[in-house]
């Protein structure tokens, strides 16, 4: 919840414009337009402002207020990076000052920013941190929004609607006691979340349909965008296309409207997802490479940078050549000047420039030729790197055609694997030995793939994801992919019955599912190989209904495999936006590979 309120902003923007008002009440008025806005632009216009006067007149609450609402406004506009620093930065005032409750708000603002980047364990452990500080600082608002956003990250990231709706039903006693209006609107629509990812979508829809008139009413574009994709989700599952798509349709319209960054990338990959579910693959990519676009066009400023530095040396080096070739006419000139004047030496001058054509000549040769083996070189290197990235015969497509056209492939092995409470775990390690403990698991199941000819697909965080089937034109994918499955397993035992110094034992859930996907590369400033589709999604929630050192597979893979595994059926599971399913563990091969 980040608590703009339009109409607010739009009576004080007339009182601001009016200029009746009296000057010791423009700070006032400053801060109640940056916080109440919408427009991410005006945020920052009117924080710069509230930010510029405070300092004047040495206002620290006022400055603090200002680094608050200029922070949101770049998290909005999608500058996460900046946001984060300007946070810091607020955050290291407050701390100066003393300020405790204004910690407890920066806690909440950063932990915000990690939600927005995808970095749940950071965002989580700062909601920690900021809920104690508020709630002892009687910040009853603030305290409510932390619980709030605390709950959004349990449902939507950790997939824990029922912890989640603890966290929401504090929350919500909170704004309806103080009669909230905007804090109640943020809590329906994220109960109607929770409600949608246990299955119950009647209830789910009552309360995002409740939370969309109040937010409007407001002014709050912000999450009714996130409330519409999720009622197209709703709608999907009930099997109603049009009203999925107008749903989604218009998330993306309002995001357009108010520059949502995020909500725009959310919107395109929707659209996506329901394209692909209707068949329609054509569409579903297009959307889904707008997604990636509009995703990777946030993260390369640096790489801007770094390509302005290189165009700089390159020009101060062509500077300094042009320098040396006009120096060295100079010479030559000079040289035939003397030999005219003194034809006596005109044979030695003769022979000196044949001597120095001939060693420019050579130099050039040498030079020519060691520029074609570092051409070489790094041409060697790029197909290497390239071949790293994407799989043999897409990297060749790539470079014959320059551009790789969508495939649908109609039988492929999907496996996923995730360390149990690995946020836990890890909390009390250094980055550099979380960093080495999951290169090390991540580097072995890389030497498992080639071995047994599976392909990476990616990694997220702590899961690590894969296929069999594409490409490699074998039928046998999904058994070689139980057997990787069974080596993963054995290698996450052995760390912890070896104890290996500085690498971290975790506990590891597997889940497979084969099926149909359609693979391509996606983005425009990086190439990403990556498959989606239905097999994709059914695979994760194997993985996530799985237990630790167990392999949980579909339906579709045990008949692949069962003459090969010995497997324990587990019953009708729920799955999201599937109903029940079948769902077996695979517990031995009834023959060892040999």
């Amino acid at each position: 919840m980040y608590g703009q309120n339009q109409v607010i902003a739009d009576s004080l923007q007339t009182i601001y414009n009016s200029g009746n008002f009296d000057e010791r009440d423009r700070l006032q008025l400053l801060f109640g337009l940056a916080r109440n806005h919408q427009d991410p632009e005006k945020i920052l216009r009117y924080s710069d402002e509230l930010l510029r006067r405070a300092t004047a007149l040495d206002s620290t609450e006022r400055i603090i207020d200002a680094y608050v609402q200029k922070g949101n406004a770049l998290r909005l506009k999608g500058d996460l990076n900046l946001a984060l620093a300007i946070f810091l930065e607020g955050f290291k005032i407050a701390n100066e000052k003393k300020r405790i409750r204004d910690l407890g708000i920066f806690y909440k603002n950063i932990a915000d920013v990690y939600s927005v980047m995808g970095d749940y364990q950071n965002a989580i452990l700062n909601y920690k941190n900021a809920i104690p500080i508020l709630k002892a600082e009687k910040d009853s608002i603030s305290y409510a929004d932390a619980l709030l956003n605390m709950g959004d990250e349990y449902n939507l990231k950790l997939i824990k609607p029922d912890s989640a709706l603890l966290f929401f039903k504090e929350s919500g006693d909170i704004y309806s006691a103080l009669d909230y209006k905007l804090g109640i609107a943020y809590n329906l629509g994220n109960v109607g979340l929770a409600y949608a990812l246990k299955g119950e979508n009647e209830i789910a829809e009552k309360n995002i349909g409740q939370a969309i008139p109040m937010l409007e009413e407001l002014g709050d574009y912000h999450p009714i965008c996130v409330y519409l994709t999720y009622m197209s989700d709703i709608y999907a599952e009930q099997g109603q296309w049009e009203t999925a798509f107008s749903y989604a349709h218009r998330s993306l319209d309002l995001a357009l409207q108010y520059g949502l960054k995020e909500q725009i990338g959310d919107a395109y990959l929707k659209l996506s997802e329901l394209y692909e579910k209707r068949g329609n693959t054509t569409e579903s990519l297009k959307y889904y490479k707008n997604h990636v676009i509009f995703r990777d066009s946030v993260s390369n400023i640096e790489k801007v940078r770094e390509m302005a530095n290189l165009r700089a040396d390159f020009e101060v080096d062509q500077k300094q050549t042009e320098v040396d070739l006009l120096e060295k006419e100079s010479e030559i000139q000079m040289l035939k000047d003397k030999r005219q004047r003194i034809i006596i030496y005109a044979t030695v001058l003769a022979l000196v420039l044949i001597f120095v054509l001939l060693f420019f000549l050579y130099r050039r040769y040498s030079f020519v030729k060691e520029t074609n083996t570092i051409i070489e070189e790094e041409k060697n290197r790029s197909d290497t790197l390239l071949l790293n990235i994407l799989p043999k015969e897409t990297a060749q497509e790539l470079k014959e055609t320059g551009h790789v056209e969508a495939k649908k492939f109609e039988s492929v092995t999907v496996l996923f694997t995730d360390f149990k409470d690995f946020t836990r775990s890890s909390a009390d390690l250094t980055p550099e030995s979380l960093v080495r403990s999951v290169d090390y698991y991540f580097s072995k199941f890389d030497e498992v793939m080639e071995k047994h000819g599976l392909e990476k697909i990616k990694t997220m965080g702590d899961s690590y994801m894969c296929t069999g089937g594409i490409h490699l034109n074998k039928e046998d994918h999904a058994i070689r992919m139980v057997h990787a499955a069974f080596e993963i397993v054995r290698i996450t035992e052995e760390v912890k019955i070896k104890n290996q110094d500085n690498i971290m034992p975790y506990e590891i859930r597997i889940g497979i599912n084969t099926g149909p996907v359609v693979a391509g590369v996606v983005g425009t400033q990086k190439f990403a190989y990556d498959i989606w589709g239905d097999t994709v999604n059914v695979a994760a929630r194997m993985e996530t209904n799985s237990e630790t050192g167990r392999i949980n597979i579909s339906e579709n893979t045990y008949e692949l495999i069962k003459d090969e595994f010995e497997c324990e059926y587990r019953g009708k599971m729920k799955v999201k936006n599937k109903g029940m399913m079948k769902m077996y563990y695979v517990n031995k091969p009834k023959l060892q590979p040999a």
